[in-house]
């Protein structure tokens, strides 16, 4: 990509905030806050090394003056893109080139949502659209059950194909000690759910939690004399298809496919060099669809590509290792945790979910109702 040097930023820490249900009176920016404190712990940086803030919230009219204003920070740089739970892999494609062009040396990205304490309905407001809203479908589940429809007509893949999904998201998170979910799950289980909008149950679709998390970016030659690995960006790439469902060119194609062919020639590698794909699972047939348009199967292989454990634990390719937005962590915009997952796997300190030999991994983010679809790749130092 024209402007952005492969691998002249790195992740030098990644934090989750608390997790789950937070206590009463917690605010996003609380959860913002405290991510951020345990990411300069990791790395060894202060707060004063902060001078640029990158952040988007739903629940917050102007995300980055709110998390300034409670640190104490006036950066050089700001950045509230909102493009839904994708923002975030944007976030790092802008702090890399507000690194790169002096803008800033350490860039912040965080998030927090309190949508399971205040409720969801509160957390993300519905807007009205007047090409949907008339049919009253039941949002987001209705829009992404309708890709899962079209792809089981078009390409054959069962409702146990989606159960798949679950199942392997479940089997990471038992290996996650933060985890939401803490008891095993079955195909059969997932298949007898309640029904939430056909063809998906409710296991087919994502927590809802409270959480957050920040990640710290600054040059690659600052990042080597920090505490932690640096996780190098080695490739971004960014693609916007559509905002309403009824506007997706092909239910059964992403914008991922475009996404993911910049993010990899910029990174120089294939999909097959990928040790472990981080993707925004807000619903089974994401990570299918991501699969499929991001190389690592052909069009509608997705269903049979997931099927017997190929992405769970022990499987040919380890897929949302933390256990997803299914099991681990869902806080209304999910992003943020799929890169910390990605960074984690790359400086090998995931514990007993850590893809051995990980130097390459893929953080794929998702926002609105398929719309927004951003492709990050990290490295480890042999990468670079």
């Amino acid at each position: 990509m024209s402007g952005l040097l492969r691998g002249s930023v790195a992740v030098v820490a990644a934090a989750e905030s608390a997790l789950g249900q937070v206590a009463a009176g917690t605010t996003p920016v609380d959860l913002m806050a405290q991510a951020t404190r345990r990411a300069l712990d990791e790395c060894g940086l202060k707060l004063s090394d902060i001078d640029g803030v990158f952040t988007n919230c739903a629940q917050l009219r102007m995300p980055t003056l709110s998390l300034c204003e409670y640190l104490g920070l006036q950066p050089r740089y700001q950045d509230g893109t909102g493009i839904g739970g994708s923002s975030f892999m944007t976030h790092v494609q802008h702090a890399m080139l507000a690194i790169e062009h002096g803008l800033c040396e350490v860039a912040l990205i965080a998030y927090g949502s309190t949508q399971r304490s205040v409720s969801r309905a509160a957390a993300s407001p519905r807007e009205f659209n007047p090409y949907e809203t008339p049919y009253k479908p039941f949002m987001p589940a209705s829009a992404y059950a309708l890709a899962a429809s079209r792809h089981m007509h078009e390409f054959g893949t069962t409702r146990e194909n989606l159960a798949e999904v679950a199942v392997a998201a479940r089997r990471w998170a038992l290996l996650n000690p933060v985890a939401w979910e803490k008891e095993p799950l079955s195909i059969e289980q997932v298949l007898g759910a309640r029904m939430v909008s056909y063809p998906l149950t409710v296991r087919d679709c994502c927590l809802v939690t409270d959480g957050g998390g920040a990640i710290i970016l600054t040059s690659a030659a600052r990042a080597r004399g920090l505490r932690q690995a640096p996780a190098f960006v080695l490739g971004v790439g960014e693609c916007v298809s559509h905002a309403s469902i009824s506007n997706m060119a092909d239910l059964t194609v992403t914008g991922a496919r475009r996404s993911g062919e910049i993010a990899y020639a910029m990174a120089g590698v294939a999909a097959r060099e990928v040790k472990t794909a981080q993707v925004y699972d807000a619903f089974s047939i994401n990570t299918i669809l991501f699969l499929e348009d991001l190389g690592f199967c052909p069009k509608g292989e997705g269903g049979r590509f997931v099927s017997g454990g190929a992405i769970a634990p022990g499987g040919m390719l380890p897929v949302n290792t933390s256990g997803g937005g299914l099991s681990y962590c869902h806080p209304g915009m999910y992003g943020l945790l799929v890169l910390i997952e990605a960074v984690r796997q790359v400086r090998g300190d995931a514990g007993a979910r850590q893809v051995a030999g990980c130097d390459v991994a893929l953080a794929h983010g998702n926002g609105g109702v398929l719309s927004s679809q951003v492709t990050v790749i990290l490295g480890g130092a042999s990468t670079v």
